[in-house]
């Protein structure tokens, strides 16, 4: 679902990419996040909403600049099609620019602060991004004034960071990871119009399971007023999903992992359904 050529000059300091690229691969990522098993630590919900967003399994043709700027900061920004693929072929892989797909325009800029320490294991990132598309769609509950819906362009942003903050009996590769994001979107046209990420990654809980990974994290997504509006009984609505999740990677061996797996989810969707549990096994082989 990728497919890319990159070509990097100026000792690797600047770095284009141009082809089929999905987003979620380099932008709003956070590495201590990568364990857990909900969506809502990849791409954020108010982004994965909108009309057209390159992330996994649906790529779009674009480009991307990544800019070292030196060992600790960089800047980055991508310019892709607004819409991937071709909607009447979703099991294809096409580039096609259609009229009224527009573009869709990110950016981000971040701090690495152990970069260059060949000694550090962890995590240490800090990042600030926006996006936005270039086409105009419906707004979910505004009128102009001769009732058809208002066309607004979606746009929003995300902050992140994450942290090493301990380690665990004097040893390098046992350590105790933080981590926090905040999204947000323009409501306008999707559910959910922000969401908080928080959570922990403790690598090597005992000493004598240096490779295990230990990962509880939760997660608050804001619906929208315009969307709680516009639902048949708006009274029945919530302002919020909240999603726990907690889960532990078993290494079994440096190619098999088990990993078990929890999440408990209260006012799913923002709507009246009951609060959900889902109980699971994901298993990893490295070849």
């Amino acid at each position: 679902f990728q497919a890319w050529l990159q070509q990097s000059v100026l000792d690797d300091r600047l770095a284009v990419l141009a082809g089929l690229y999905p987003i979620d691969s380099e932008f709003f990522t956070m590495d201590a996040a990568g364990v857990f098993l909900g969506p809502q630590y990849g791409t954020p919900a108010d982004l994965a909403q909108t009309r057209g967003p390159s992330i996994f399994n649906n790529s779009a043709f674009g480009l991307r600049v990544r800019w070292n700027i030196d060992k600790n900061f960089y800047a980055m920004g991508a310019v892709l099609d607004g819409i991937p693929n071709d909607p009447a072929r979703p099991k294809s892989t096409a580039i096609r620019f259609a009229r009224g797909d527009g573009s869709f325009t990110i950016g981000e800029f971040g701090w690495l602060p152990e970069a260059g320490n060949d000694k550090f294991k962890g995590h240490a990132k800090a990042a600030i991004g926006l996006w936005g598309y270039s086409a105009k769609v419906n707004d979910q509950r505004d009128l102009d004034a001769v009732g058809n819906p208002v066309q607004r362009r979606q746009q929003g942003g995300y902050v992140l960071g994450e942290r090493t903050l301990m380690r665990l009996g004097g040893q390098d590769d046992r350590f105790l990871t933080g981590f926090a994001r905040y999204t947000w979107g323009d409501g306008n046209s999707t559910a959910v119009t922000n969401s908080l990420n928080l959570g922990a990654h403790l690598k090597g809980p005992f000493a004598s399971r240096p490779d295990d990974i230990v990962g509880v994290a939760w997660t608050r997504a804001g619906m929208s007023q315009k969307w709680r509006d516009v639902q048949t009984v708006p009274a029945d609505t919530k302002s919020g999903e909240n999603a726990l999740e907690i889960t532990y990677r078993y290494a079994v061996t440096p190619w098999f992992a088990i990993q078990p797996n929890y999440q408990y989810l209260r006012n799913p969707g923002g709507g009246s359904a009951p609060n959900a549990k889902l109980i699971g096994v994901r298993l990893d082989l490295a070849l």
